[in-house]
């Protein structure tokens, strides 16, 4: 059995039980929700009175030896980790954080150091009052498992598009259910491929479905209008974190997260000037340094010193496992017809700093697979308007516009023999596998490579785009109808996600694409290029 089944941690995560704190003894199970308070010698008073943590916890970009925790306060407070390499917490580390101020919303990060690697982490998040350093939050508790240093069986899952097109928390559905049914494969991390929130998405209290029933959403003001402020974006972040389908998966999954359009306004490229009577604050430059701001401050990332606002970033996973988390918004030229014939500035996707990063990262890497995390799908028609393109592809035929950068990077892979890669996504609301073969593309320079989509996450499913053959992929799954009407409720099950295990032995990537229940609609066995 895989050291990491979900017989295994469930039973051991999630009997978390006598968390010592420095106020006493707490004893939580987060199955049941239950909080018991054993004597304690320091003060324990109302909610009123000391700080509180009302989102949970979480953990993100894991290593073999580190590891973001994070949290937030409802007021000022400082933030401390202890951690343990056993649910009781015995030989327990503590570490003393950051102080959570206003100027973050009250969110703070840990950074955890020389962590075992392939290691269980049971981690526990308290406050502590500013004025009385006696008086302390309630414990959060969370846990994860830290990268493994020497070959061992992989299991992870994706997915994106979060709370979009309307369709928010509804209660009498069970919540946001999609992330429960992933928490529960307890898969060792999870990528969120983007569209982690719909900033520019308003939601209503109620929308009438086609068979006349009412899906009822949570409304709070920030969801009401287009997010401009830096308090509008944050509180889209809140939003959905008031679902505890998500604060569970949150407190047990590990998470990578990148961005894509939605975290600031729909389709936006950096200087863009906005034409759309919702908002009063046109230029998609200053919503995107808001909007960056709190994606930041609301997900477990390592902050780099150097460059604070870049989420471009990699991650070694063990021998067998690298990730590459791309940002496809950031540095892009503007959306235009995208037929341009030679490579320039204007026609920019990744940019060239971020190209010259990934290049170097594949080419360096050692891992047997290597996966890139792309906020959008290659090979998709996704307009912008009636002439211009949102993406890469820009319809049938040779390589031009943005196409240009992707086969660059393409023919770098295939000249430097770098084998075993494969692209994980989401973006366009359904899920699929695409196969690319140069023997079928226009431009056929590359190594036939997978692409695999995956989403939506409690959003509007929408599809299929119309494949682009400049780069020959073919379909060989599709979730939907080709004849589906847009925007369908997560209630009607088109939400999806998908998985990927690596075994130890064969050394064999398995990707499967599952639905809102959990069953298995697609899965493919790659076996990997010697």
């Amino acid at each position: 059995m895989n050291s990491n089944s979900p017989l295994k941690l469930n039973r051991r995560q999630f009997l978390l039980r006598s968390a010592i704190t420095s106020g006493g003894i707490i004893a939580t199970n987060l199955l049941s929700k239950s909080t018991v308070f054993a004597q304690a010698p320091a003060i324990i008073t109302s909610d009123k009175v000391r700080p509180t943590i009302p989102y949970g916890v979480a953990s993100g970009d894991i290593s073999g030896n580190g590891a973001v925790i994070w949290s937030r306060s409802d007021r000022p407070a400082r933030i401390i980790v202890e951690y343990a390499t056993n649910e009781y917490f015995r030989g327990a580390q503590r570490v003393l954080g950051p102080t959570a101020l206003e100027a973050r919303d009250y969110t703070a990060r840990v950074y955890l150091k020389n962590l075992p690697s392939s290691e269980q982490i049971f981690y526990k998040v308290t406050f502590q009052d500013l004025d009385n350093t006696k008086i302390y939050s309630e414990p959060a508790v969370g846990t994860f498992r830290t990268a493994p240093a020497y070959r061992q069986n992989i299991f992870f899952a994706w997915s994106g598009d979060t709370a979009g097109q309307g369709w928010g928390i509804n209660p009498d559905f069970g919540g946001m259910r999609i992330y429960e049914t992933i928490r529960k494969l307890n898969p060792d991390f999870f990528i969120h491929s983007g569209d982690t929130i719909y900033a520019d998405g308003p939601m209503q209290s109620e929308v009438k479905l086609d068979d006349g029933s009412i899906w009822k959403n949570i409304i709070t003001p920030e969801k009401s209008k287009v997010a401009e402020t830096l308090a509008e974006f944050r509180g889209n972040y809140i939003y959905n974190l008031l679902d505890e389908n998500v604060r569970r998966f949150n407190a047990q999954v590990p998470i990578l997260a990148q961005w894509d359009d939605h975290e600031t306004t729909n389709n936006w490229y950096p200087g863009e000037i906005l034409d759309d009577s919702r908002y009063t604050v046109k230029d998609v430059s200053l919503l995107a340094q808001r909007a960056n701001q709190a994606f930041l401050e609301y997900f477990p990332i390592r902050i780099e010193g150097d460059e604070p606002s870049r989420i471009y970033r990699s991650f070694k996973y063990g021998p067998l496992l690298e990730i590459f988390m791309l940002d496809e918004r950031s540095y892009r030229g503007p959306n235009t017809k995208n037929d341009q014939t030679e490579q320039s500035a204007e026609m920019a996707f990744l940019g060239n700093a971020q190209v010259r990063w990934l290049k170097n990262q594949l080419r360096k890497s050692t891992a047997k697979w290597k996966v890139i995390a792309s906020d959008m799908p290659i090979g998709l028609v996704v307009p912008d308007g009636s002439t211009n393109f949102e993406n890469l592809a820009n319809g049938d035929g040779p390589a031009l516009g943005r196409e240009l950068e992707l086969a660059d990077l393409l023919r770098f892979i295939k000249r430097n023999d770098i084998k075993n890669v494969v692209w994980l996504t989401a973006d366009v609301h359904y899920a699929a596998a695409h196969y690319y073969d140069p023997n079928k593309a226009q431009f056929q320079d590359f190594k036939p490579f997978w692409e695999f989509v995956a989403g939506p996450l409690n959003s509007g499913t929408f599809g299929p785009n119309k494949l682009d053959n400049t780069f020959g992929p073919e379909v060989k799954f599709l979730s939907i109808p080709t004849d589906l009407k847009a925007n369908r409720p997560p209630s009607e099950g088109f939400q999806f996600f998908g998985t990927v295990k690596i075994d130890s032995y064969t050394e064999v990537m398995t990707v499967a694409l599952l639905n809102l229940e959990g069953k298995t609609l697609y899965s493919v066995d790659l076996p990997p290029e010697k």
